[in-house]
């Protein structure tokens, strides 16, 4: 479990953090997101140990694995020597150990390349092991700031399979993306940052549920008919009701969560 309460970060004159808030419960998956410097990272930073709040605090339970946004990898080192290193740090030792690795590299296609050098593999097969430092002792709270940014469609799978994984184990997992897509593919509940706080809460269709759907209708001719509203069903009746001419082609479009993001981020601006 993590629980974060009233953080507040500042660097000079700029607020990080203003008062973030955000709890994860064991075997969740929560997406954060938000745009550049809505406080993602600086409220990764803080529940990896690596910052210290100027106020709040994060109450963490159990061991933590933490995979930054920016690559933090030793090039000149092998796959498995890079994770025998972490799966050391996080406790494991002898047999233990050298079955999280074979089992965390087949589990991360890395199984290939275990006895290469870090700096000599391609940008997923990094992102890759990189994650894998994470997962490797099966922590309680999981912590992954981007961790398919430009990544190819094999490691994005390959990934987001593994977090699933250990939220079935029962790992809290904080992930934060800007593919969102992904949330829904995880079926991760949804924290959406801005300026220093989480400005919404909740599963997808909780905080989906009062955005307008559009309704689209291909006419006779070429035309489309496009309408936004929050009642599809009945927009769509109504039209049908209405129209003179054939119709060729329907389709509604439900809001997304680029939509919401879209819609929070334009109240905040105004």
């Amino acid at each position: 479990m993590l629980r974060a309460e009233g953080l507040v970060k500042r660097y000079g004159d700029v607020t990080a953090l203003d008062g973030f808030d955000l709890r994860v419960a064991p075997g969740e998956i929560a997406g954060l997101v938000g745009h550049n410097g809505a406080g993602k990272t600086t409220f990764f930073e803080i529940a990896a140990g690596l910052t210290v709040p100027d106020a709040g605090s994060v109450r963490v339970e159990g061991e933590v694995g933490v995979a930054p946004q920016q690559l933090a990898l030793y090039p000149s080192v092998t796959v498995r020597e890079t994770l025998r290193l972490f799966g050391g740090l996080a406790g494991l030792r002898g047999r233990a150990l050298a079955a999280a690795v074979e089992d965390t590299a087949e589990e991360l296609a890395l199984t290939g390349v275990l006895d290469r050098r870090v700096g000599v593999l391609s940008g997923g097969q990094q992102r890759r092991a990189q994650a894998a430092t994470a997962l490797l002792a099966d922590p309680d709270v999981l912590l992954l700031d981007e961790p398919t940014a430009g990544a190819d469609p094999e490691t994005r799978t390959a990934l987001l399979a593994a977090v699933r994984r250990r939220a079935e184990r029962g790992a809290a997992v904080v992930y934060c993306t800007h593919y969102l897509p992904e949330l829904a593919e995880l079926a991760a509940t949804v924290a959406v940052a801005g300026n220093g706080r989480v400005i919404a809460r909740g599963t997808g269709a909780e905080l989906l549920k009062d955005l307008p759907a559009e309704v689209r209708v291909s006419v006779d001719g070429g035309q489309d008919i496009a309408i936004t509203t929050t009642d599809p069903t009945a927009t769509l009746a109504a039209l049908l009701r209405d129209l003179d001419r054939p119709v060729q082609g329907i389709d509604i479009r439900q809001p997304s969560l680029d939509d919401l993001y879209r819609e929070l981020s334009h109240d905040r601006a105004a």
